[in-house]
């Protein structure tokens, strides 16, 4: 049986700000609709299901990552979820410039949850809460001599 990963979903409280924070980091908006009826009630198991919903894809065609906001039932908010949870808790990028990628973030209010780590030297890495309270690792590969 083959199988492969098609996307990370993720609901949010307002797609149009997510859509921004995740295109500003370089990720291309490649598709959006709005959905609901019997399909959707039957796929997702909600009664009432609609949501509006956008694919956002990595420039080199990677990665996808759909965001939903939902316009019924209404959305639940809950806390956000902590690094040692058990669950899907988070969405992690590779970036060219970890500090651009951060320098975007802040601009939306995104800041590192305890700052940015070294791992080993092979990485500098940090966490932060992006739109919606999504939780993003951010890593940049370094590149060192040999």
């Amino acid at each position: 049986m083959g199988i492969r990963m098609e996307n990370v979903g993720i609901a949010v409280r307002d797609i149009e700000e997510a859509i921004a924070f995740f295109r500003d980091l370089g990720l291309a908006v490649i598709g959006r609709d709005e959905v609901s009826g019997e399909w959707a009630d039957t796929a997702v198991g909600l009664d009432g299901n609609h949501a509006r919903i956008a694919m956002l894809e990595t420039p080199d065609g990677s990665g996808r990552l759909e965001l939903f906001e939902y316009l019924h039932p209404d959305a639940l908010e809950t806390e956000p979820t902590l690094p040692n949870e058990i669950g899907m808790h988070r969405v992690a990028f590779s970036v060219d410039d970890l500090d651009a990628a951060l320098g975007i973030a802040a601009r939306y209010g995104c800041r590192p949850l305890r700052g940015v780590a070294d791992y080993q030297g092979v990485y500098r890495l940090t966490y932060l809460r992006g739109p919606s309270g999504i939780l993003v690792m951010l890593a940049e590969e370094q590149r060192r001599s040999r």
